[in-house]
């Protein structure tokens, strides 16, 4: 965790929020590398789940919302609340479900007795800052989507089942979050919501599951380092009937990358009551009418990314740059899955003379047009291959004294380190043959 953390810095992937100030709780900013695999991930993710699929639609719902939304999903009562307990001495606080004893972790004293701390992280709208004013951050985005449940079946005219995914940023006060962007305080879901009835959620939970898991599988992550672990009846929550983690096993431990979570009809019936709307569905063909029920598939995109950078991660030992001189060092490959990779390209010129420079600048913007590609002329061209190993580009191109006179490049593959010779006419079509 240590490797990533430092090679998330020093690469431009993640940066601790506030630096400059001492940082900010467990917040963090992610950099241009950091931005562009996120987006990756999140673009996959969108891609598998609306795009690919004839009956899911996308949202993006408000983060504010009528705080009589959190009071009907039971956020603003103690189903949404954890144990903390504080030092007497030192004044730290713990959560309940982390301590292994009465004893605090820092000091050694004893520990007050836990008493509930909700998680909504509060907010004002309005000049005046009273009870009439308050509101909240939205804890997760699932609640803008029951909320939309109604708009978007009847504009989109959809028949049950069918569902609605949504992407976006969440808001949870946590006492004791860590593990570098595991557990954050400002983090982001990747939630998707699929209504049907209630004789067949079975079969469809089951079904989400296994798509789910093959969704990392694709795109890299080791099957070895993947797990289901279902809940049992005293963990689930308050809404779920039945819920399952895919958990990933991180250097801390397993623990969850997503959740498959059977909410019943929950949601719509509670939000039904408290707002007097009628959230039922009347199927034209039976003739009947129902309250959805709801399988969710809840993703972090943060934690996501956490997974897939420790899964790339591997240090090579040895020379695997063309340099004249062996590499004795270990060198740092981030072997990513094409499709998450940030960088697709690098466009290398061999030396800056020659000519070459005003070549590689041309070839450079030519491939921008297709893709994410970086350009660097500065060290030796080993240093260079490095530097792109590093941070998962899949293709470099270098340009040498020969592109001149045969007007061909050397296309290196980042994991075989094999070499080809392209001509620059056939070069973008021979990468959009890779990487397609």
């Amino acid at each position: 965790m240590e490797k990533i953390i430092s090679l998330g810095k020093r690469r431009g992937f993640i940066f601790p929020s506030s630096e400059i100030y001492g940082g900010f709780g467990s917040c963090y900013d992610y950099g241009p590398l950091g931005v562009e695999l996120k987006n990756n991930i999140k673009r996959a993710w969108w891609q598998s789940l609306v795009q690919l699929k004839d009956n899911i639609v996308g949202l993006d719902a408000s983060i504010l919302m009528s705080p009589k939304v959190w009071e009907a999903s039971g956020h603003l009562t103690a189903g949404f609340a954890d144990l903390l307990q504080e030092c007497k001495s030192c004044h730290h606080r713990f959560r309940k479900d982390f301590l292994k004893s009465n004893k605090c972790p820092d000091c050694g004293e004893e520990l007050m007795p836990a008493r509930k701390f909700n998680l909504m992280m509060k907010t004002f709208v309005g000049p005046v800052e009273n009870e009439s004013s308050t509101t909240y951050l939205r804890a997760e985005t699932c609640q803008g989507i029951y909320m939309n449940f109604e708009n978007v079946q009847k504009s989109m005219r959809k028949k049950i089942p069918f569902g609605i995914a949504q992407i976006g940023k969440a808001f949870r006060n946590e006492i004791t979050p860590g593990n570098f962007i595991f557990r954050m305080r400002e983090f982001e879901q990747m939630e998707m919501q699929y209504f049907c009835k209630p004789e067949n959620k079975k079969k469809l939970f089951d079904s989400w599951k296994e798509e789910r898991m093959k969704w990392y599988l694709n795109l890299g992550i080791k099957k070895e380092n993947l797990r289901f672990r279902e809940h049992k009846k005293d963990e689930l929550a308050h809404y779920a009937k039945r819920a399952c983690d895919i958990q990933y096993k991180f250097p801390f431990g397993w623990d969850e990358l997503e959740g498959i979570h059977d909410r019943g009809d929950w949601d719509l019936s509670n939000h039904a009551k408290y707002s007097g709307k009628d959230l039922s569905y009347f199927d034209e063909e039976t003739k009947e009418r129902f309250i959805p029920h709801i399988i969710e598939t809840s993703a972090g995109a943060d934690r996501s990314l956490l997974a897939f950078l420790l899964n790339a991660y591997e240090e090579v030992k040895g020379g695997r740059t063309t340099t004249t001189k062996a590499v004795k060092e270990v060198e740092v490959v981030l072997r990513l899955d094409k499709n998450l990779a940030p960088i697709k390209i690098a466009v290398l010129p061999l030396v800056k003379k020659g000519g070459l420079i005003s070549l590689a600048k041309n070839l450079f913007k030519d491939l921008q047009k297709y893709w994410m590609v970086q350009y660097d002329e500065v060290a030796s061209i080993g240093k260079r291959y490095r530097r792109q190993d590093e941070i998962g580009t899949f293709y470099a191109v270098t340009i040498d004294f020969e592109t001149i006179r045969d007007r061909a490049v050397t296309v290196r593959d980042r994991d075989t380190m094999k070499q080809e010779r392209i001509k620059i006419e056939e070069l973008t079509d021979y990468l959009k043959g890779k990487l397609k």
